[in-house]
This record gives structure tokens, C-alpha cells and sequence, in this order.
């Protein structure tokens, strides 16, 4: 089953105004003055392992893992230590010149900068020939940078679109009536004019990376790409702006929550978990949450991306992948630990937080019906997924785009002018 094709999938070469821009090799050199100084060791010891607090694995899968690895590896210890996600990123780059992590998770969207300033080590000749057909196609090239591969997968990952049941009912909607996004305003419309929720709607639009995500996913919703073919950006122009305003007008409405521009990810779920609003796209580990009756009063239900104009239902690529630092003494050890934290057999165990990376765990009845919500719309969404823009300065070009649309959804600036002046600034980095 190919659940996770990613047409919209672009190489993370530029070619910047005619000329082909590659970042550095890592290879022996970093742009970073991270050295290449870390080394095999002996295959035991202690792991020093960096993962994030939200989404995915909770802590407590995590401490389960290390403590079946360590059981068959005893002569290995893993000490994990857990940040937000938006402190991961700082975090490995602050702690890469001393190799204080041996394993890093790493996102999606990182692995052309960190590879190509030396961050992380090239894993490529680590990797077993049977992965390629082993693994989901469009998993594989979750850290893949310039044709070398520095992480293994710990997954397929996007948002889905999450709705509160007994408030569709109450309004006398359906599902059906939540398969595009101008149905879902449609009943949000009718939830807010009954009483039942005054802000149907709840986003993470902080200025984070959070809404770098539900803008994305709007964006491929309105038929519109971040970049042209020579890796500009683009979102100033048609689609782009239109995704934006619509956002801005769902807010002038009273349909968005007003304080959406503060949530990330943990407070539309929690908005939600409260019944307090109705919508809200978060990832796909948070059904498990609002399933949960300790944190939970709702009864949740699960669908792909509403469609826009262009009809399309476009998840975001939020995969990650677990990486070894460039400078980690202990690489052999790392890899151990690696290895199995993304075996196949680990990974079936923990669907309900995480979907696995293997193909053939998508066939498995028995496995399917752990987690079916999540495995009936995952194809839908995974098939179609829009990618963040794939370029070595991310981080940078992020925050200005996060800027922009943050000014447009504050009203300091129109989604025109917003996004013309993302571009501009956007577009000197890249070719800076």
C-alpha cells in the first residue's frame, strides 16, 4: 500500500538565478566551525539522546523503549533528556560542537542545514539495501539530503483535521459535511449562532513553526507551493494570498478563535479536549488524546484536510527523524539504539502515538484495528502532502514567513503586502 507518496516533494539543490547553488559537503568541513570530531567507540557505554516533549512518542512510550533496548543491550544505557519542540532546534545546533547529544530527533525540515553545516553525521553506509523496499516510498527520504541519508525515519506524520461529534449532531451536520473547507465554515456557522461554541474554530498560529504547518496545509488546500522550480518562493502570488485571506477573515468573523494567534499545537488540543471549540488540525498522535477520558471530555472524530477551491485535501509533511551527532563519540552505540527504536517490531507496538515506517504493518489487520481512525485517513492525507521548503537556511527563511503572517493576521499589514514583503526578504536570504 503507498501511503505516503509526496509529489510536491522538491530537491533541496537550489538554482538561484541561473546558477546552481550547493551547499557545503559535509565531508570533512562545516560552515559552522563544527568539526568532524566525533568517532565509533565501542559499541557500548552510555547514549545521549535528545527527543521533544509533544507529539509523537510521549515520555512515557520513550521509557518503555529504553527500557526493552537496554534489556538487550546491557551493555548500553540511554539517557534521554526532553525539550519543546520549539526549543529543539537551538538546542542541537548550541550542542553540536561538543557532541553533547549522540542521537538527535530532527525534523523533516532540518536536514539540508544540518547536514550541510556538519551537524549531523552522513548514516548512508549504515543502512541496510532491504530498507528501500521495506519502507513506506515516501518515508525513506525523511533526512535525506543531496542523495546521502543522515536519519532514519521514526515515521510518517501530518495533520489531520479533528472535529468534536456531539456539536456536528447537535446542528444536525455530518462528516460529510466537513469534506471541504467551505462546509466545515458552513456548520461552524451554525454551531456559533446555536450558543454552542462561540470560536468554533481553534488554531496554532503563534509565531512559531506551528503556523508555518496550518498555513501550509491551507496553502496546498487553495492549490498554491511555497516555491517555483528554481526554489524562490512564491506564496505573494495568487494562491498564497488567498489562503492567507482566508484566514484573516475566519478571524474577522468570529469563527477562529481570537487567540489562536498565541496557540501552538498543545492548546488547540487542549481547546478542543475542554469542549470548548469544535475544529482543529493538530497531528496525527492526537486522537490518542482526545480519546483519553483523564484529559478528555468530548468524543472526537478524525478526517483528512478539508478541500479548498482547488479541491485538494494536502496533509503537511511533519515526519522526523532520529540522527547522530557529528560530533558523538559513542556513533556505534547511537546506532544500536537507532536501529532499534525504528524496528518494525518496536514500532507496531506504539501505532496509537506513532505511525510505523513499514509497509507491510499497513496490511496487518490485527494492527490496523489498534489504531483505525488513524489508519482509514492517513493514505488520503499522506498521499497528497505538501513539504515545507526544502532549503539549507529553513530556520531563517521560517521565522521571516512567520513574521509576515503573523502581521497580516494582527491586522498590521494586508495578506498582500505581508506576503510580498515574506518574499522579498525570503528570497535575498536564499540567494544571499
Amino acid at each position: 500500500m503507498n501511503i505516503h507518496r509526496n509529489p510536491r516533494r522538491r530537491p533541496a539543490t537550489l538554482v538561484v538565478g541561473g546558477t546552481l547553488v550547493l551547499a557545503a559537503s559535509l565531508a570533512g568541513c562545516s560552515v559552522t566551525g563544527v568539526s568532524s570530531g566525533g568517532g565509533a567507540g565501542d559499541g557500548t557505554g552510555t547514549v545521549k539522546a535528545l527527543f521533544m516533549k509533544q507529539a509523537g512518542y510521549t515520555e512515557e512510550d520513550y521509557a518503555a523503549i529504553i527500557e526493552d533496548f537496554e534489556a538487550e543491550h546491557p551493555d548500553i544505557d540511554v539517557e534521554p533528556t526532553f525539550v519543546s519542540y520549539e526549543a529543539l532546534h537551538d538546542k542541537i545546533v548550541t550542542s553540536a560542537p561538543s557532541g553533547s547529544y549522540d542521537v538527535v530527533l530532527i525534523d523533516v525540515i532540518w536536514p539540508a542545514e544540518f547536514a550541510s553545516k556538519g551537524i549531523i553525521a552522513d548514516l548512508t553506509d549504515r543502512f541496510p539495501d532491504e530498507w528501500s523496499d521495506e519502507m513506506l516510498p515516501g518515508v525513506l527520504p525523511t533526512a535525506e539530503y543531496q542523495g546521502r541519508y543522515y536519519g532514519v525515519p521514526n515515521g510518517p506524520a501530518t495533520k489531520l483535521f479533528y472535529f468534536n461529534k456531539e456539536m456536528v449532531a447537535a446542528v444536525g451536520a455530518s462528516e460529510a459535511d466537513l469534506a471541504t473547507w467551505d462546509g466545515v465554515l458552513e456548520v461552524a456557522r451554525r454551531i456559533k449562532a446555536q450558543g454552542i461554541s462561540e470560536y468554533p474554530i481553534a488554531w496554532s498560529w503563534a509565531q512559531a513553526e506551528a503556523l508555518i504547518c496550518d498555513y501550509a496545509q491551507l496553502l496546498g488546500a487553495f492549490g498554491g507551493e511555497f516555491t517555483d522550480d528554481e526554489g524562490r518562493l512564491i506564496i505573494n502570488d495568487g494562491a498564497g494570498v488567498a489562503a492567507l485571506e482566508w484566514m484573516i477573515r475566519i478571524l474577522e468573523e468570529g469563527l477562529s478563535n481570537p487567540a489562536s494567534t498565541t496557540f501552538l499545537e498543545d492548546d488547540v488540543s487542549k481547546a478542543m479536549a475542554q469542549g470548548q471549540t469544535a475544529f482543529g488540525l493538530n497531528w496525527d498522535s492526537t486522537l490518542r488524546d482526545l480519546q483519553d477520558p483523564s484529559i478528555s471530555s468530548i468524543e472526537a472524530g478524525v478526517l483528512p484536510t478539508p478541500a479548498g477551491p482547488d479541491g485538494a485535501r494536502p496533509g503537511v509533511n511533519g515526519a522526523m527523524a532520529y540522527s547522530i551527532g557529528a560530533n558523538s563519540k559513542n556513533q556505534d552505540a547511537a546506532w544500536e539504539f537507532i536501529s532499534f527504536i525504528t524496528r518494525q517490531e518496536v514500532q507496531d507496538q506504539y501505532v496509537e502515538s506513532s505511525l510505523p515506517n513499514w509497509t507491510s504493518s499497513y496490511t496487518d489487520e490485527e494492527l490496523v484495528a489498534t489504531n483505525p481512525e488513524i489508519f482509514e485517513v492517513a493514505e488520503e492525507a499522506y498521499d497528497a502532502s505538501i513539504l515545507r521548503p526544502a532549503v539549507p537556511n529553513y530556520s531563517s527563511v521560517s521565522q521571516i514567513i512567520q513574521v509576515e503572517l503573523q502581521n497580516a493576521l494582527l491586522g498590521d499589514k494586508s495578506a498582500q503586502e505581508a506576503l510580498d514583503d515574506a518574499v522579498a526578504a525570503a528570497n535575498a536570504k536564499l540567494e544571499g
